[in-house]
């Protein structure tokens, strides 16, 4: 639903479809979303971004359930904003919709540019094989990529995950791999990534159910 310059979105569509309504209404400051897959809600949940731009750059609230069955509005502040952090992840709350506020802009030059990302995207990262996306947050001081690649990794596998020899930050699905397969080549990351240079990665990803993980 667009309204003045703001486009207000259910937390169940896809990101990408909200890129696409900007452009053909000419509001720009999503671009940067063009390529991010997933839905608005766990855009919001995330605080998702990439080249640059993040969710916190654009909207400026949302709807959620409480844990006590409540709907209620949270502003820009409440949302409290972070690093692949938002407020309803500490409140165990339920995002529902989420209000975009953009600019206006000219058609043609964001869905240039929504092109450009899209194209930068696919150059360098392993869009080629399914993944469950960048898998470590950036560390503070460093990337994690370079640090994977640094540490000797791409293309270390277990079981069907492998650390992507196209962008060290993914473990890209090769041969059938199960989700253990997954948290095995994480844990073998993080271990190894701290061994050489004391850094831990964090998770990005979130991690739900009780998989086993080997000892390595």
């Amino acid at each position: 639903i667009r309204h003045h310059n703001t486009i207000v979105a259910d937390a169940g569509a896809a990101l990408i479809d909200v890129t696409k309504v900007a452009q053909a209404q000419s509001l720009t400051g999503v671009e940067f979303a063009a390529g991010i897959p997933g839905s608005v809600g766990g855009a919001i949940f995330m605080n998702a971004g990439a080249y640059g731009g993040d969710i916190d750059d654009v909207v400026t609230g949302a709807e959620v359930l409480t844990s006590d069955d409540k709907v209620i509005h949270l502003d820009f502040h409440q949302l409290d904003f972070g690093y692949r952090h938002c407020s309803v992840q500490d409140n165990h709350q339920i995002v529902l919709s989420a209000t975009f506020s953009l600019t206006s802009g000219i058609a043609e030059k964001i869905q240039k540019q929504m092109n450009h990302l899209n194209q930068l995207r696919e150059s360098k990262q392993p869009l080629e094989l399914p993944s469950c996306g960048s898998v470590f947050k950036r560390p503070k001081g460093y990337f994690a990529g370079k640090l994977i690649h640094e540490a000797g990794l791409q293309g270390f596998q277990i079981g069907g995950a492998q650390v992507s020899t196209k962008h060290a930050g993914f473990i890209v699905n090769v041969d059938h791999a199960t989700a253990t397969d997954y948290l095995n080549v994480i844990a073998h990351v993080q271990k190894t990534v701290f061994d050489k240079f004391g850094v831990h990665l964090e998770t990005e990803v979130r991690i739900i159910g009780e998989e086993s993980v080997k000892s390595l």
